[in-house]
């Protein structure tokens, strides 16, 4: 049997020590090799996409790998990519370390430097183990071919501009299409979904953050299931314990999330902390909601300057949304596009706000009108960024004018971006 290998190695002498030794491997396959982390998650991501049977028997993870530390990388791949098994590399022999990567996930690990005979052993045992992990997913009805759920999340230039109204509604949107979808408040200290869909629910994100791994059981206690289908996992009611959301512990909820629904929304607010910064890299599609005004535009400028200079996201990889839009207002869409750098959705999002009011006062925002222009909009937005399964029936357009509901456009944000980012907090 021939074992295709994936090396991720950040050093180029290493990453040559890597391949010549794997090349005299007996069957062994080995494939150019990754540099980062990113271009790891994204080659398994587009292979997944194709068939399971694309994905490499074994990805080799380099402890001098980066910008995200190994171990959170193996653990990330292990929950997205199940069949793959995963090998650490490293100089550290240590029995804490090795307990530490098969927390993780590993399947394996091989000392630095390396010998032939040890990586070959790890090398076989790991590609069995995928062997046999992937003959049982295709014996099963439900068949595990790609690396999970769409995440989405929505992030506001600044407060005020309708972040949550838009994450809820992209989520109504996908929900009304047939699939199954998370609603995640990670605006940690004054997340309001709760509020917007008349919630009581003494369950948050904050309950799991120090749970080593989020089981389906876990996951499912902390989930309230809303009467509209969502699945909704809610800001702490207490603002101050959002400090224990990390962004290690964020990555896990929104891997175990992804892992159990078609789409995750994740409502990140408008300030910028360690844990949803892990989600904007995660995303798949990451959106920035502005309003044509100088003082929102400005603040969407710096949040992407910001996301950059930190590795959290580039510019051309964000999505940014026009929220309140009139034909007669100085700062139109292709403006916007220009100052921040960033793709403006086809689908603006009109100002008319008081189609909104009864429904935000009353906590009911799941309730508004289908002929409302707002949410013929925002479900419109749902389809140009892929998240509904067929045209939303509730939100009826005319199809082929921009920015008019029923316009099917490409999926935006095809690709996501992970551990791009310098630290914001604890590592």
């Amino acid at each position: 049997m021939t074992t295709r290998i994936l090396p991720a190695v950040g050093d180029p002498d290493a990453a040559r020590a890597v391949t010549t030794l794997i090349g005299q491997l007996p069957d062994a396959e080995p494939a150019q090799p990754v540099t980062d982390s990113t271009q790891l998650v994204d080659t398994l991501a587009r292979l997944a996409a194709a068939s399971l049977d694309e994905l490499p028997e074994v990805v080799l993870v380099h402890e001098r790998i980066g910008p995200v530390p190994a171990l959170e990388l193996v653990r990330e791949v292990a929950l997205r990519f199940p069949a793959v098994g995963v090998v650490l590399i490293t100089a550290d022999a240590s029995p804490v370390l090795f307990s530490a990567a098969m927390d993780s996930g590993a399947r394996g690990l091989v000392t630095l430097p390396l010998g032939y005979e040890e990586l070959a052993s790890r090398v076989q045992a790991a590609a069995q183990w995928s062997v046999g992990v992937r003959r049982h997913l295709g014996g099963g009805a439900e068949q595990v071919t790609g690396p999970g759920g769409t995440v989405v999340t929505v992030s506001g230039a600044k407060g005020g501009v309708g972040t949550t109204v838009t994450a809820v509604h992209l989520a109504l949107a996908a929900r009304a299409s047939g699939r199954t979808v998370a609603l995640v408040d990670m605006d940690l200290q004054s997340g309001d979904i709760a509020s917007y869909l008349d919630v009581q629910f003494r369950r948050s994100v904050a309950d799991l953050a120090s749970i080593a791994d989020v089981s389906p059981r876990v996951l499912q206690d902390a989930v309230y299931v809303h009467e509209t289908g969502l699945s909704l996992l809610l800001a702490p009611a207490e603002g101050e314990r959002g400090e224990e959301v990390t962004d290690r512990a964020a990555r896990q909820i929104v891997s175990a999330l992804r892992g159990r629904h078609e789409v995750v929304v994740v409502d990140c607010g408008s300030q910028l902390n360690s844990a949803n910064a892990a989600a904007i890299e995660m995303a798949d599609t990451a959106l920035l909601v502005v309003t044509p005004d100088v003082v929102a535009v400005r603040a969407a400028k710096r949040t992407v300057r910001m996301w950059e200079r930190l590795q959290v996201r580039k510019a051309e990889e964000t999505v940014t949304v026009v929220n309140r839009h009139h034909r007669s207002t100085e700062i139109q869409p292709p403006l916007v596009q220009k100052i921040t750098a960033t793709r403006v959705a086809g689908t603006a999002v009109p100002a008319h706000f008081k189609e909104l009011q009864a429904v935000v006062d009353a906590g009911r925002l799941h309730e508004l009108d289908a002929k409302s222009t707002v949410k013929q909009a925002l479900w419109a937005l749902a389809g140009e960024l892929g998240l509904v399964g067929a045209p939303a029936t509730e939100a009826p357009g005319k199809p082929g004018k921009p920015g008019k509901p029923g316009k099917q456009l490409a999926r935006v944000g095809d690709r996501g971006s992970l551990g791009l980012r310098r630290r914001t907090g604890g590592r």
